[in-house]
Parts: structure tokens; sequence; C-alpha cells
């Protein structure tokens, strides 16, 4: 578990592992890390490299990697030099950065999984006129505005977090900056601005899923309608993997993020939910788009295929 140790100048936190285990938890999370950043990678630039992919689901998917890819590289990276050393600490400066990444990258993902449903929702209900509405001025307006909406989002939490006085001791029962232990940190007096904080981010959860939700009632409901077994088989096929992801992301942040005891107890079950969307999400993610999409395993046998025939005709 995560202890404290008070400074003058920075937010420090130590493990009370062995040695050892923390450098086997070192190589595990390494293992992790390295596949989840080159699955991620390799998804945005199979999409990006093949024509036949550039379609609104998969530009979405494309995004939806990449930010994956950047805010476990947030997480992970500082995570895995804390386990080498016997000293654990974070500058306020380096925390608040963190704080901010991660936020603006969680919300991201949160927006863009949005957009993604609202794509189903059109690609299933509506399909004669789904390339009408899913344009490709639509679907860049929709990424950049989930990119601008977290980016005042971030701004705003890290803002309203570190301009709460600190009372007591200055550590962080955590293995990154995130908003619940760092609200721990706040003197009780600021107790109306913490719910401020919360609801801002109640808010926009609550927003999202709700959007994801009336689009999946639509869509099961256009499913139920189509009358061919083969037909109602492959409209649910191209909804599952992005349900999957949904299921995965939402039900863990729930778990940390809305609950009665918000930014009063943080133990080791929301370390663990923690873990699992900051570093087991971005890693599963790639995984279930390519394991249930015929689409984009024939796409990379394909752009496989056709660089080893290039590199063969040139040598």
């Amino acid at each position: 578990m995560l202890c404290c140790l008070q400074e003058e100048t920075s937010l420090s936190y130590c493990l009370s592992t062995a040695y050892a285990t923390e450098l086997l938890l070192f190589v595990l999370f390494l293992v992790i890390y390295v596949f989840s950043f080159l699955s991620n990678l390799s998804m945005t630039l199979l999409i990006w490299a093949v024509p036949k992919l550039h379609t609104p689901m998969y530009f979405f998917l494309s995004h939806l990697s990449l930010i994956d890819m950047c805010y476990s590289s947030t997480i992970i990276p500082k995570m895995l030099s804390d386990f080498l050393t016997k000293r654990k600490h974070i500058s306020f400066s380096a925390c608040a950065t963190q704080m901010f990444f991660f936020a603006m990258f969680a919300t991201s993902e949160c927006f863009m999984v949005t957009a993604m449903a609202y794509d189903r929702y059109v690609a299933i209900c509506q399909p004669l006129v789904y390339h009408i509405i899913m344009n490709k001025n639509l679907c860049w307006l929709l990424v950049i505005g989930a990119y601008f909406s977290s980016l005042l989002a971030s701004v705003t939490h890290t803002a309203a977090i570190f301009s709460f006085p600190l009372c007591g001791s200055q550590l962080i029962n955590h293995f990154y900056c995130d908003i619940p232990p760092l609200l721990k940190l706040v003197c009780m007096h600021s107790h109306a601005r913490k719910s401020v904080v919360f609801s801002l981010s109640m808010v926009m959860g609550i927003i999202s899923l709700l959007i994801i939700l009336t689009s999946y009632v639509y869509i099961i409901c256009a499913i139920l309608g189509i009358q061919s077994t083969h037909g109602r088989s492959k409209a649910f096929s191209t909804c599952a993997s992005h349900l999957t992801v949904v299921i995965l992301f939402y039900s863990s942040v729930f778990s940390i993020y809305f609950r009665p005891s918000l930014g009063l107890e943080f133990g080791n079950i929301d370390k663990f939910f923690s873990i699992f969307y900051t570093v087991a999400s971005p890693l599963l993610n790639p995984l279930i788009y390519s394991f249930k999409n015929m689409e984009v395993k024939n796409a990379l046998k394909h752009f496989l295929a056709l660089k080893i025939k290039t590199k063969l005709l040139n040598s």
C-alpha cells in the first residue's frame, strides 16, 4: 500500500512492498506498457495507412488508440521509475502536470467513445443517409470538440485542485496524481469547493453515458426489427466491440468517481480499479477491436503482405 512522507516542496509517497516485489511489478508493468503502446500505435498507423479503413468508425477508433497511448504514457513511466527507487516523490509542478494531462486524455476517451456510439447509432438506425450525416466535416468536428472540451475540463479541474489550501500531510495515497487522493489533502473547510469539482466530473460523465445509453436503446430496437438472422448478427457484431470497451471503461471509472464516499476514502480497491482503467483498458482496447473485427484483421494481413511483396521486389 502507499504511505506518505512530508517535504517542504514536494508531494511524496512510498510503497511498503519489498524490493523484490517492486522489481517483479516493474517487469510486469513494463511488458504491459510496451505491448499496450505498440498495439495502440500499430492500430493507429494501420488505420491511417489502409484506405479501406478510412471510414468514420475507424477514424474515431484511430483517435481512441492515440488517446489510450497518450494517457497510459502519462501514468506508467513515472510508476515504473518509482518501482526502482526507494524514495518515491513528485514535485507540485510535476503532480499538477501529470494530473492535467491524465484528466485531459481520460476525458477525451470519455467523449470519444460517446462519438463512436453516435456513429454506430447512425450506421444502424439510419443506414441510407449514413455517409451524408457522418461526413468528414462532422467527424472532425466531433473529434476536435472532444479534445477541446477535454482541455477546458482538465484546466478547470487542475486549477481548482491546486488552488485549494492543503492541511496536514502532503502525501498521496496513490500511484499517480488523481482527483480523489488529492482532495484528501485539502482542508475540510473547502468541502463546498470539493463538491464543485466532483459535480463537474459527474455531469460530464453522466451526460456522456446518457448519450451512449440512448444510442444503444435505439440500436437494439433497430437490430430487433431486422428480419434475417444474418442481418441481426452482422449489425450486432459492428457494435459488440465498442459496447465492450464502454462497459470496461465506465464500470471502472464509475467505481472510483461515482459513489457516496467520493473524496473521503481512497483504499486498495480504488487503486485496483485505477490500475484497470489506466493500464489494462489501453491494453485491452486494441485487442478487443482487432480480435472481433474481420476488417481490421484482413486489412492487417493485406498491409503486411503488400509490405513484404514490396520489400522482395526492391531487393
